[in-house]
């Protein structure tokens, strides 16, 4: 008799083994979460907002807006901003010397998505109030695939250049 309890023991035995086994190998991991190949998430945007500021209007009814998209996982889009300032905000790109309306902007897999002055930027039109150098501008920057992000943009002097500082 011990025989035959021995022999259906020996599959209960080998089948604790490999669950044991997979339950050990599913904890294995870098566990810092920085990994570009995230067991979690594969090919989800990691987006991070900087750099964002308003040159201080010159006139009352129109501001552009600029700041730096940088995606560390995979790609999204920029489809929309929307602001208490203005219920009109678009994007634009500058090409060719000449400004467009587009409709959204992509945002490339580990790469970034630059609104400076001179090329892509904010377009603020019909303001509620002429916002002044020190005041801040709320934004919901919106993102097919990352949603809504919400962003305080500075305002600077008229003529602030983000790479001195003035």
């Amino acid at each position: 008799m011990r025989r035959r309890s021995g022999r259906r023991a020996r599959p209960l035995i080998l089948g604790a083994l490999v669950i044991a086994a997979a339950v050990s190998l599913a904890g294995c991991g870098s566990g810092d979460g920085d990994s570009a190949g995230s067991l979690s998430s594969p090919g989800r945007p990691d987006l991070r907002i900087t750099g964002a500021y308003m040159p201080a209007p010159s006139m009352a009814t129109m501001a552009a807006g600029f700041f730096t998209v940088t995606n560390s996982g995979g790609a999204d889009r920029l489809t929309s901003v929307t602001s208490d300032l203005s219920d009109d905000v678009t994007l634009h790109s500058t090409k060719d010397g000449a400004m467009e309306e587009e409709k959204s902007f992509a945002v490339p897999a580990h790469g970034t998505l630059d609104f400076a002055s001179g090329g892509n930027h904010l377009m603020f039109a019909k303001l509620t109030h002429k916002p002044r150098q020190g005041e801040k501008v709320a934004l919901e920057l919106h993102f097919a695939t990352s949603g809504t992000v919400r962003i305080s943009m500075p305002v600077k002097s008229a003529t602030y250049n983000p790479d001195s500082g003035h």
